[in-house]
Parts: structure tokens; C-alpha cells; sequence
């Protein structure tokens, strides 16, 4: 029983396996990216990832272990050089697994897997990505500073400009009332005139 067992066989034996497995890293070290099925690639990261760890520390015993393992110069001669290189400051998960679909013949899941550091597509737009994310924090700071600044200076001309405007109110208002309180005054005499004219011609009767 396979009780804990957490490794995918792949329907192969332990040899044919260990062998298929150590093609497939020469391919991908080599290529930089393959295209196989998904349980084939999650068992290629579990295989590729520690070999990819001691690339890193280039030692004559760690290139006998994984000398021992892959078995090609030229794939030791390419991980322990460029990609050693790419890998330095990374900490770990040095692939990436992009699913594809299903194939067509047998519908099995499909995917890409390929060396994170070697797609210049991927880390291009992450640093466009990042590029603009500081410009518009920055952007944002400095409008919000600018804004702060600005508000005190614009309430005060606000403020005079309103108590300037009160006293032309009242002024207005008062000019506007003052003619027609002359008027009244004007008329008061004329309409005391007949009064004076009657009082006059009352002794020419007599």
C-alpha cells in the first residue's frame, strides 16, 4: 500500500523513472523551458530544484552529485556557468509551471515549464509593473502635500474677500433707501401750500 506516499510513480518503474526524470532536467537546463504534462512537471520540479540549489555553491562535490544524477557534461557545464549565474540571488522556486489545456490524443493535461530567471518577456512587464506602482505613490504623495500646502492659502483671500463685500451691501442699501425718504419730504411742503393760499383769501372775503 502506498499509505504517505506522496511521489507520483507515473505508471513506470523505479530505474525507467529516475532515468526519464534525469532527461527531462538535462532538457529544461538546457532549453531553458519544455512542454510535457502536468504530473510529469510537478515531479520534474520536486527532481530539477535541489540540483538547481547546489549549482549555486560551485564546489568539485557538488559537481560530482549532480554529475551523478544528470550524467552530460554539457548540462553541468550550462547549469554550473549561466544559470548558476541568473539563480544567485534567488532563494528558491527557480521554475514556473504554466498550464496549456488538454491534449488532444489522450486529453491529458498539458503544460509549460520553463526556468523563472530566463523569461525576459515575464520579468520585463514585472518591472514595468513595479516602475509604475512607485510613480503613482509618488505622484500621489506629492498631490496630497500640494493640496495640504494650498488649502490654508486659499481660505484666507476667500475671507477677505467676503468681509469686503459686506460693507458695499449695506451701502448700496442705504443709498437705494435714502432717495425715497427725500421724496417724502419734498412733498410734504406742497401739498401745505393750499392750506396757506386758503388762509389767505378767507380776509380778502371779509
Amino acid at each position: 500500500m502506498r499509505h504517505g506516499k506522496k511521489d507520483n510513480h507515473l505508471g513506470r518503474t523505479h530505474s525507467h523513472r529516475e532515468a526519464m526524470l534525469s532527461n527531462m532536467a538535462s532538457s529544461l537546463i538546457l532549453k531553458k523551458r519544455i512542454e510535457t504534462t502536468l504530473a510529469k512537471a510537478k515531479e520534474l520540479r520536486k527532481f530539477v530544484e535541489p540540483l538547481l540549489t547546489k549549482a549555486k555553491d560551485d564546489t568539485h562535490q557538488n559537481r560530482r552529485i549532480v554529475f551523478q544524477t544528470l550524467t552530460s557534461k554539457e548540462t553541468i557545464k550550462e547549469l554550473f556557468g549561466p544559470v548558476a549565474d541568473k539563480i544567485a540571488t534567488r532563494p528558491g522556486g527557480y521554475t514556473r509551471i504554466i498550464k496549456l489545456g488538454n491534449r488532444a490524443g489522450d486529453n491529458a493535461e498539458t503544460c509549460l515549464i520553463e526556468l523563472v530567471d530566463f523569461n525576459e518577456t515575464l520579468l520585463a512587464a514585472a518591472q514595468e509593473q513595479a516602475a509604475t506602482r512607485t510613480r503613482r505613490s509618488r505622484r500621489g504623495g506629492g498631490t496630497r502635500q500640494a493640496a495640504e500646502t494650498s488649502a490654508p492659502v486659499a481660505e484666507v483671500p476667500y475671507a477677505e474677500v467676503v468681509t469686503e463685500e459686506t460693507p458695499t451691501a449695506e451701502v448700496e442699501a442705504a443709498t437705494e433707501e435714502a432717495p425715497v425718504a427725500e421724496a417724502t419730504t419734498e412733498e410734504t411742503p406742497a401739498a401745505d401750500t393750499p392750506t396757506a393760499e386758503d388762509s389767505t383769501d378767507e380776509p380778502k372775503q371779509a
